[in-house]
């Protein structure tokens, strides 16, 4: 690897597995570089860790990006300058539709564009839209888990905080979940010709504890549902890499 790195995220510029799973917290991108072979990590700077490794002889990268899309998305463009080609987003959610359980997992079609970023850069007629083999392959590896999953459009929000989101706006419109990311990295993907996809472990919230924060009694995701719901995340995120590049080697 080249030791001038990029500015921001302080990466190597060249030398990164073209694979990469990416999650929000630093401490998580260690938890799931920690299930990797010969994992490293090759740079920390501000809130974007990122490491090498390989998955079942697949080499792969895990980055974070930290909280909310205008800091996200600079790691997005950063590993494609570095040739990262296939980026698939790990997180958490809550969930805004019945039957979406404490730790499922959802498997993101596509996002609103409500990030806080992506409206500068294009209009907002332009759609945040996952690969489709992403999603597939996300699916594929979630049976292949036994993991509880569900599919849908997510709703992508710069405001998480509960009491300050209003959901009159999309109330029925079917939408599976609510995080800050996945949008940021759909449009990105879009721009630089990216695969890209997401999955998101809820980790407990619903529309009516978003809108009303005394409902919350305090919003705790560090439950063991959680936990377990992110157990299963982090390798059916990683086995949707290798199911990806398998497909791109034929």
């Amino acid at each position: 690897m080249t030791h001038d790195p990029l500015p921001i995220t302080r990466i190597p510029r060249a030398g990164l597995p073209p694979y990469a799973v990416v999650v929000g917290d630093p401490a998580r991108a260690a938890a799931v570089a920690a299930l990797l072979d010969d994992a490293r990590e090759v740079s920390y700077h501000r809130e974007y860790r990122t490491f090498t490794g390989s998955w079942r002889g697949l080499p792969v990268t895990v980055a974070s990006h930290g909280v909310g899309g205008p800091g996200a998305i600079l790691l997005f463009q950063e590993l494609a300058d570095a040739g990262v080609r296939t980026i698939l987003r790990f997180g958490t959610a809550g969930a805004m539709r019945p039957g979406i359980g404490d730790g499922d997992l959802v498997i993101a079609e596509a996002a609103v564009r409500d990030d806080g970023v992506t409206q500068q850069i294009l209009p907002p007629e332009y759609p945040a839209v996952a690969t489709p083999e992403a999603v597939l392959a996300l699916q594929r590896a979630a049976r292949e888990q036994g993991a509880p999953h569900h599919r849908g459009v997510v709703w992508t929000r710069a405001v998480f905080q509960p009491g300050l989101i209003p959901l009159t706006s999309y109330e029925g419109a079917g939408l599976a979940a609510i995080e800050m990311e996945l949008s940021a990295l759909f449009v990105a993907g879009g721009l630089r010709g990216l695969t890209t996809g997401g999955v998101l472990v809820i980790d407990g919230a619903n529309a009516d504890e978003l809108v009303d924060e005394e409902a919350t009694g305090g919003y705790n995701p560090h439950r063991d549902a959680v936990a377990a719901g992110v157990e299963r995340g982090s390798v059916v995120a990683l086995e949707a890499l290798r199911l990806l590049a398998s497909e791109d080697a034929r």
